[in-house]
């Protein structure tokens, strides 16, 4: 996702170069088989952590529309999860902001909502983004560095797509979505400030290197999301909106969102295929705000 801090009297011009990054197809269906409704159709389908409105110059990935008519590219099938797993040993906090195992969702705001991380660093990896944005916190950024690194010995390339985003970048482009479509459209298309895990610096949206799909569905064939899939837990890293968990989760699925837990507790949610931070932490789902 692309980021910089955006004024809150942006554009509506602005706010549809924003929703640009949305699928212009329908969203996955729940599990329970029912289709979810959302906002209309300018509204970004992937929800939770919608960027600002105009990336900055230097940083702007290609965007390759999805075509009219096609089906929502998918994983195959989603990875089996299992709520009734017993949660594991408390060994870090599910509230503090600095926890590895800090859970923000639609139910769970920051606290404080303004909170800044106090060891943000710029990774030395390949960005796609920039300023803010291509901060993360100091155990992120380590992990995301030796992340890229294998993952390139591997063939693939990787891009820091958008990192770090501040409450008053967050407050700027909730604002403006409210401003131009109402509150409850905003709340399908941007998370609310104190509520955006990007705030954090636990995590960061990655692209890949030839710039295709980024921030669409299609990113999901991408070599970047199917190597990230499959190699991110051994980095501490998880998917944290996977495909139909959006009933757990709160935002449809996101294949280019990583966020660090720690390499044992990625590890095991993989072992135990659990695959939502709420459920592997014994947590209530949180689909919409309360």
């Amino acid at each position: 996702m692309f980021a910089r801090v955006v004024a809150a009297t942006a554009s509506t011009a602005a706010l549809a170069a924003l929703a640009a990054c949305s699928p212009g197809v329908q969203p996955p269906p729940s599990p329970s088989g029912t289709a979810v409704p959302t906002g209309p159709a300018s509204s970004s389908a992937s929800g939770f952590d919608s960027p600002p409105a105009t990336p900055g110059p230097s940083a702007t990935p290609t965007l390759a529309p999805t075509p009219t008519g096609t089906a929502n590219p998918a994983p195959a099938a989603p990875m089996p999860s299992s709520p009734a797993a017993s949660a594991p040993g408390r060994k870090y906090s599910l509230t503090d902001p600095a926890s590895p195992w800090v859970v923000v969702n639609k139910h769970r705001p920051l606290s404080p909502a303004t909170y800044v991380p106090g060891d943000l660093v710029q990774p030395a990896v390949r960005l796609a983004t920039s300023g803010e944005a291509t901060l993360l916190n100091s155990t992120t950024a380590a992990a995301a560095e030796r992340m890229f690194a294998d993952a390139a010995a591997a063939g693939v390339v990787l891009t820091l797509a958008s990192g770090y985003r501040s409450y008053a970048t967050q407050a700027a482009t909730y604002n403006n979505f409210v401003a131009s479509e109402g509150r409850a459209a905003a709340d399908t298309a941007s998370a609310r400030p104190g509520y955006s895990e990007h705030q954090t610096g636990w995590s960061f949206d990655i692209g890949d290197g030839g710039g295709v799909c980024s921030f669409q569905p299609c990113f999901a064939q991408q070599p970047a999301a199917a190597w990230a899939q499959a190699n991110a837990h051994r980095f501490g890293f998880v998917v944290r909106y996977p495909w139909m968990f959006h009933e757990i989760t709160g935002y449809y699925y996101e294949p280019w969102h990583l966020r660090y837990i720690g390499v044992d507790a990625a590890t095991d949610m993989r072992a135990r295929a659990v695959v939502t931070v709420e459920e592997y932490f014994g947590l209530e789902p949180a689909p919409s705000y309360l």
